[in-house]
């Protein structure tokens, strides 16, 4: 008996702790385009970029294979965020909303991203943002 309730008595104790887990925000992708459509990393225009945040740390970049920038390690706060890109070829200023995220795990979901800038244009494509430089 036991050892009947000492084994109950364990398994309640590993099956009433939760796994630990986390979700990130999703990434954000940025594509940077002219007035033509065409990619400004691809065809050699935008040379040089970084983003910084509203307390002046600098935002990891990543550039994929297809001229395309990811943001990373972004919207993982309850709130707004501001942050300025900066570039060759233009500047502009962003923010990102987030809040936590509500389910079986903890996290952050981005809710909003807005843009404000002269001479850019911003269309919410299908899983990243098309920016056009003018």
């Amino acid at each position: 008996m036991k050892k009947i309730f000492l084994f109950l008595l364990i398994t309640f104790i590993f099956t009433a702790c939760e796994k630990d887990c986390y979700n990130a925000p999703l990434p954000i992708l940025f594509k940077f385009v002219d007035s033509n459509d065409e990619n400004l990393i691809t065809n050699g225009k935008l040379t040089s970029y970084s983003v910084v945040e509203e307390n002046q740390t600098g935002v990891s970049l990543t550039k994929t294979s297809d001229d395309m920038v990811i943001l990373e390690n972004v919207g993982a706060y309850n709130g707004i965020k501001k942050y300025t890109f900066s570039s060759n070829l233009k500047s502009f200023d962003f923010s990102i909303q987030s809040s936590e995220f509500k389910g079986g795990c903890d996290g952050y979901q981005i809710n909003k991203l807005t843009f404000t800038g002269i001479g850019i244009d911003v269309t919410d494509e299908k899983g990243y943002y098309k920016i056009i430089l003018k």
